[in-house]
């Protein structure tokens, strides 16, 4: 059997509903934290994702309201909202690749506005493709530092982008609430059997 650090962390992940309010993350977690979500994959290098730390008292405890009143996001040390921009493309696209090789520059970045061009699923699926995978990167950051996590999308869309004043060109994917579990988390809910997630060359 294969024993893997990185696996365990995978395994052992859980989604916390209650945290330890007295808990605060130090300034070497958080930079941490922060270091590993960048080194998150996106196409084209686009790096669409926002992360909105929500710091400010009165910010999150008008998210809470605005989610059905969870404890999680004023209990955990860290509240983090997952945003995009779906324009990335258009933002000097340029800067994406200004440390690669010039012939690496000279191919890849003419490409960009031309594949994303009058194509709005496109753009907003990247977008949310890159929410999903920083999200994972963040809460798998997280347990390897000794800290819980949980992705939350129990929230009301529109008064919580009022709140963290989400540009018109931007979404928000998710919050994940960060810090030290308060209680054990809940027992897994099962998986599918494998013959059922598991499919060979297409259906």
């Amino acid at each position: 059997m294969i024993v893997n650090e990185t696996l365990s962390v995978i395994k052992n992940r859980r989604a916390v509903k209650h945290f330890d309010s007295s808990y605060r993350m130090s300034e070497a977690e958080v930079t941490a934290l922060f270091d590993a979500a960048r080194h998150s994959p996106s196409s084209f290098n686009l790096q669409h994702w926002r992360l909105v730390n929500v710091t400010d008292p009165a910010k999150r405890e008008a998210l809470q309201a605005a989610a059905w009143n969870q404890t999680q996001f004023t209990e955990a040390s860290m509240l983090l909202g997952i945003c995009a921009d779906i324009n990335a493309p258009d933002k000097n696209p340029a800067r994406y690749w200004e440390s690669a090789p010039k012939e690496v520059q000279d191919y890849l970045v003419p490409k960009i506005p031309s594949f994303y061009a009058n194509n709005p699923e496109l753009r907003r699926d990247e977008a949310l493709r890159s929410v999903g995978i920083i999200s994972q990167t963040i809460m798998i950051s997280a347990k390897s530092l000794g800290l819980d996590s949980c992705p939350m999308i129990g929230f009301d869309p529109v008064k919580a982008a009022e709140i963290i004043n989400l540009p018109k060109d931007h979404l928000l994917g998710m919050f994940i609430t960060i810090g030290k579990a308060a209680m054990p988390a809940r027992p897994k809910g099962g998986f599918l059997p494998e013959s059922e997630v598991i499919i060979e060359n297409g259906w």
